[in-house]
């Protein structure tokens, strides 16, 4: 399963240092929000593709289309971080939930791997991992903007070493990659989190500038999950028999 980068998207925010703490709040309530809305329709998509023999085998049984569904989902984070200069809330809101879709039909082939009760547990572990990362990053006083950095680039190492043992199928390779990608998206969370906390659109609440940057956020933060609960389920999940 492939996991996805999430970096990129502080360029189209500006900082708001004396922002009022409620409208802060709210702000970053819509957020989550939005983040929990497509981890809904993600979850939702992939229940249904995976117990629908027909979608079933048109999504997973052949690989032309597990490529198709990467490359559109590549192209809708484009569209989405440049809906926030170019097009209406309402467009970036539809291209989120549309990529959440998209994204549910890819990871329905999880089904097929693992039991469905293992990727439960593994569910509620990553929900609780990424819980705590956010805490910590909304709450914390410290400057995790090191710790962001470094972990950007422990990404594209992640992103390189998955690509070799692509060709090289090594389980033990492979139990490494996941165990550094967990700590590495937890860190990223915490830091996006942050920055998502002092940064965003500047406007009244409400405006289509702040509208557009909570999506922009919820896509962020929804990719550190998925990436952290990807990297669990290598890790903890039960493979079918």
């Amino acid at each position: 399963m492939s996991q996805f980068s999430n970096s990129g998207y502080n360029d189209a925010l500006v900082p708001s240092e004396q922002a009022d703490v409620v409208a802060q709040r709210r702000f970053i309530s819509k957020v989550f929000a939005w983040m929990t809305v497509g981890l809904s329709v993600t979850g939702i998509v992939a229940l249904l593709v995976s117990g629908n023999k027909a979608a079933n085998q048109f999504v997973n049984g052949n690989p032309l289309t597990g490529i198709i569904l990467f490359v559109i989902m590549i192209g809708l984070i484009f569209a989405i971080r440049g809906a926030v200069a170019k097009l209406p809330a309402v467009t970036a809101t539809l291209l989120f939930l549309l990529f959440s879709a998209v994204m549910g039909a890819a990871l329905s082939s999880i089904f097929l791997v693992y039991t469905r009760s293992s990727i439960f547990e593994v569910f509620f572990i990553s929900a609780a991992t990424f819980g705590s990362s956010a805490a910590y990053g909304y709450l914390t006083q410290r400057d995790l903007t090191s710790i962001g950095h470094l972990c950007g680039m422990a990404l594209w190492g992640i992103i390189i070493a998955m690509f070799v043992n692509f060709f090289m199928q090594n389980s033990t390779f492979e139990y490494l990659i996941s165990i550094i990608g967990v700590l590495v998206f937890v860190g990223l969370t915490a830091y996006d989190t942050q920055k998502i906390k002092y940064m965003y659109m500047a406007g009244p609440d409400g405006s289509q500038a702040n509208e557009k940057a909570s999506i922009l956020g919820a896509l962020t933060l929804y990719l550190d999950f998925i990436n952290i609960f990807l990297f669990l389920l290598q890790l903890f999940g039960q493979q079918r028999d």
